[in-house]
């Protein structure tokens, strides 16, 4: 099946041209080629267009789940009748195992999977083992990591049919083998009952049910239910079961595994006595041991993926199967802010191997344990064949690769200009901010504020707020979540004036900004070289007031190439509006990525919000403190978010801290299950600190 893309626009300004030059490269052949595309231009709708004319299964790099989640839906929109897929790590919470040697002290594993993101993630396999190649993977650098043999997953999809004999027992243990688990008193996915010669299955990688039944050996009739009814919703002829994990294996290689990581295990501990540490072999010995025995018994042990280059049969030190071996060999690659993504890729194998060496050196994993682990960056450029870099300020790297040439957007469908930039002394500099940031007040516009060092960034906000300036800061000090609500408080007016150390992130869209002023602009460094500039300037790009003030004693190399760079855009653009007579438009933009939630209701939300907080903190102060506390105490009525922030928690008894934190850790399945990993990752963090409340009670 083709790609269809659906939408309402047609491409226009720089999008044409854009579209016409990469799909030209793609079925040329052409490996690598740069995207240059201006905050707010379009490139999504792009990347959408270019997909479509090529006709290509796609692969689309983020560098978070957040804004991976975001082009899912996007691309979800684009392509309705296609085969769209979301691929992230699917762990709510993980800790990773871990040894720290100079306080010995070791780290057990700890996650929370997200059963939603698990089904996602079989569907994209399957899907893509079904043949299709209308097929776009939106996905994190969990594309890396490690996955069973593509080999192995196919070998074991059960193909049934109406009138194969095939016997009821025998489809018994083909489910088994698929990893299929029995249940009869709840059927969840991945589970199976059996009910005389009918069988229920819950497919572990879509919401739906089938039915078999038998007659003797022979398959009578197969019926596709509806999960929550379980009423039969259509009869098929033919049906395909893929297996309820990415990791599944036959029994032959299991137990060829097995043997052999007993005999590695052998090799290791005389290897530790030889060396003269006995503590390291006997803990060697014990956890191994104990991890084979379990596999023996039950399939699976803690920890399994440490083993996981016996069960695919690969040699040490061969690069694991992953997402990328199930594609089919023409494939693309769409790295959406490469510059970022790109060195977040060739960092994810320095990190897993520099944990694992402890591990494998103080004898808690054998040696094979390295082997499971994310690509190293040559083997990520040796997969994937044809690729486009998509930035607003690419990197050396995708200019070398693609030889130079870059194909640009600098024309933005709305018609917005970037923004005018000024270069002031750095002499009386804050009295300029002062007067500049009221101005903006006036007009209910936002102001950016960027300083080298946090102690400035919290100083500064402290002088501005006892002028009564709506103010407040932002660096890494600051927990994740609360920066999603600082900014959000931001948008809504909440706060007028955001200061920060490293505001230039992507994906940091702020329409209400007219005004980003840099302090000491001339500091040459990683926060004030040429490409941090052009980003901090574009978080103004999305107002119709757009400016961006400079303090400087001098203009640097940087600040000139930036200023240069702005210029040629804003120059570019002021002539395409005027030949095609365009009135710029601004940026209507919702405060929150919540997927599945429309835009007007989130904004709705989020003014209410903003209006409510002065009158809540109003009425805060005028209630008793008895008062709040037996309200709050009442954990069946206690707000989940920010509970455990409370002061008065510490007045909570075990029963009801127990309480609040079962909601707590519903509501974060519930946020997860609907993609909304701010919320989720919010909740989690209140989760766990009430979780340490609870052990201190002990």
């Amino acid at each position: 099946m083709d790609f269809k893309l659906h939408s309402d626009y047609q491409p226009t300004g720089d999008q044409p041209n854009a579209i016409r030059e990469l799909s030209d490269g793609i079925m040329s052949g052409v490996e690598h080629q740069t995207l240059l595309g201006v905050t707010g231009s379009g490139k999504t709708f792009t990347m959408a267009n270019v997909i479509a004319r090529v006709n290509r299964p796609t692969l689309i790099l983020s560098h978070n789940k957040t804004l991976a989640a975001q082009l899912y839906s996007e691309f979800k929109g684009f392509f309705p009748e296609n085969s769209v897929h979301y691929f992230v790590s699917y762990y709510d919470y993980y800790q990773p195992e871990a040894y720290i040697p100079s306080s010995d002290k070791y780290i057990e594993k700890d996650l929370m999977i997200n059963e939603e993101i698990d089904r996602m993630r079989l569907a994209t396999i399957t899907d893509m083992l079904s043949g299709r190649r209308d097929i776009v993977v939106v996905s994190s650098v969990s594309c890396l990591y490690g996955m069973g043999n593509p080999e192995d997953f196919g070998d074991n999809v059960a193909t049934i049919a109406v009138g194969q004999n095939i016997g009821r027992d025998r489809f018994l243990r083909t489910l088994v083998d698929a990893l299929y688990s029995r249940n009869e008193i709840k059927l969840g996915r991945g589970n199976f009952r059996v009910k005389g010669d009918t069988v229920d299955v819950y497919l572990a990688y879509e919401e739906i049910m089938i039915r078999v039944i038998f007659w003797g050996n022979e398959i009578e009739s197969i019926q596709i239910l509806d999960p929550i009814s379980q009423i039969p919703q259509q009869s098929v002829e033919e049906f395909k079961i893929f297996p309820a994990n990415i990791f599944v294996t036959s029994k032959e290689r299991m137990a060829d595994a097995l043997k052999q990581i007993e005999l590695d295990l052998g090799t290791e501990v005389d290897m530790f006595y030889r060396e003269g540490r006995p503590a390291e072999a006997n803990r060697l010995r014990e956890r191994v041991t104990y991890d084979v025995e379990m596999i023996r018994e039950v399939g699976y042990c803690s920890g399994i993926e440490n083993y996981s280059r016996y069960f695919d049969g690969r040699k040490p030190g061969v690069r694991p199967f992953c997402l990328l071996d199930y594609f089919p060999k023409d494939f693309i690659t769409i790295i959406d802010e490469s510059h970022v993504t790109v060195p977040q890729i060739r960092a994810m194998y320095g990190g897993d191997q520099a944990r694992k060496a402890n591990l494998v050196n103080y004898g808690f994993r054998l040696q094979a344990a390295a082997d499971n682990r994310p690509l190293r960056f040559e083997e990520f450029e040796a997969l994937t064949h044809q690729m486009i870099y998509v930035s607003a300020t690419p990197a050396d790297y995708e200019l070398q690769k693609s030889e130079g040439v870059v194909t640009e957007q600098i024309i933005r469908p709305t018609g917005l200009l970037d923004p005018v930039i000024v270069v002031r002394p750095s002499k009386g500099q804050i009295d300029d901010l002062i007067e500049e940031i009221q101005k903006r007040v006036d007009y209910r516009e936002r102001t950016l504020v960027t300083t080298l060092t946090k102690r400035m960034a919290e100083e500064l906000t402290a002088y501005l707020t006892r002028l009564s300036i709506k103010c407040a800061y932002i660096h890494s000090d600051v927990e994740t979540m609360d920066r999603i609500q600082i900014l959000d408080d931001l948008r809504a007016g909440v706060v007028d004036v955001l200061v920060g150390v490293n505001l230039l992130r992507e994906g940091l869209d702020l329409p209400e900004v007219s005004l980003v002023a840099i302090i000491d602009a001339d500091k040459e460094g990683f926060l004030r070289s040429h490409r941090s500039l052009t980003q901090t300037a574009g978080r103004a790009a999305r107002n119709l007031n757009g400016m961006v003030i400079m303090y400087a004693d001098k203009i640097t190399e940087s600040m000139q190439r930036t200023i240069d760079e702005t210029e040629r855009r804003r120059s570019l653009q002021l002539k395409f509006n005027e030949e095609h007579g365009i009135t710029p438009q601004a940026i209507i933009k919702a405060r929150n990525l919540i997927i599945g939630k429309e835009v007007d209701e989130i904004d709705i939300d989020n003014e209410n919000r903003a209006k409510k907080k002065g009158k809540k903190a109003e009425a805060a102060s005028k209630s008793s403190i008895s008062e709040e506390l037996k309200r709050q105490c009442q954990a069946e009525f206690m707000p989940a978010t920010g509970i455990a922030a409370d002061p008065v928690v510490r007045y909570m008894g075990r029963n009801e801290m127990e309480r609040a934190i079962e909601r707590l850790r519903s509501d974060m399945v519930a946020a997860a299950k609907r993609m909304d990993f701010i919320e989720a990752a919010q909740l989690r963090d209140q989760l766990l600190k009430m979780e340490d409340r609870l052990k201190a009670l002990s």
